[in-house]
């Protein structure tokens, strides 16, 4: 019954957590037993259960219980097939879904060596919009997970690919993520690219990109500043904040240093 196995997949992560409390007494279990569960329930074929399992293997990789080798010769070769080109359409939204929320809780290597090609065939999947959506949606993570040189050679040709889609929900999604893509890349870069592709977005002829870039506006203008001098930087949720200067904080030390989120990025982009 498909309610059994979605109710088991919400019992991995707390029956996982209590293994890797007692790995003395139970020193394989999980990698023999239940991490191969969590694997083939990805592909099951009721959705709620595929759901499930998702949920599972994002809790289990933000606390770190997968083992690299299980990521890279269990986890990553089962999203690969279902993202491919031929796979089912229900089952690729969901892999590339996955793929774009488990990019930050991987190593920049694993991300960029086999996932991040991917992904970039998915930005240009021109059977299904819901998929280039998601990637637009979260193209900011994506270049933070595999830093500037990957970023400046392989992202942002297809940055401007989203950025001139013709579904406007792509170019307003681009617009929403500007600043964490430009946080990314070099000055040069967002002078020379960066900064024509945006007049191009606030000049769009959909009311709703153009406001979403107007909003974008000030965060990307404050990546061009010097994060020193300037008292700006990115928070780990991605948002963008002031840094209290010395003098501020030592007027009255008692006060805890407060931070002014000035724009969130891409983390919740429509």
């Amino acid at each position: 019954e498909p309610t059994v196995r979605t109710e088991l997949m919400e019992q991995i992560p707390p029956i996982a957590i209590f293994l890797q409390e007692s790995r003395p007494k139970f020193p394989a279990a999980f990698f023999e037993y239940l991490m191969p569960i969590v694997v083939r329930y990805l592909t099951d074929v009721n959705n709620q259960v595929r759901k499930a399992s998702q949920e599972a293997l994002l809790i289990l990789l933000e606390q770190d219980l997968v083992a690299q080798s299980d990521i890279e010769n269990k986890v990553c070769p089962i999203l690969l097939d279902l993202s491919a080109p031929d796979s089912d359409d229900e089952y690729k939204v969901e892999a590339v879904n996955i793929i774009c929320k488990m990019a930050s809780m991987l190593s920049r290597t694993t991300v960029e060596h086999m996932l991040l090609p991917r992904f970039c065939e998915l930005c240009s999947d021109g059977k299904l919009f819901q998929v280039r959506k998601i990637c637009a949606a979260n193209f900011g993570d994506i270049c933070n997970a595999v830093g500037q040189e990957a970023t400046e050679r392989l992202l942002i040709p297809k940055f401007f690919e989203l950025c001139s889609d013709s579904v406007w929900g792509m170019r307003k999604a681009c617009a929403e993520c500007f600043m964490a893509v430009s946080y990314t890349t070099s000055p040069e870069v967002r002078r020379s690219k960066l900064s024509p592709l945006f007049i191009s977005l606030i000049s769009d002829t959909c009311r709703w990109v153009r406001q979403a870039a107007f909003q974008s506006l000030g965060p990307f203008i404050s990546t061009f500043a010097n994060p020193s001098s300037a008292g700006l930087y990115i928070r780990e949720d991605g948002t963008l904040s002031i840094r209290p200067s010395a003098q501020d904080v030592n007027s009255n030390p008692c006060q805890p240093s407060n931070n002014i989120t000035l724009m969130s990025s891409s983390a919740n982009a429509a």
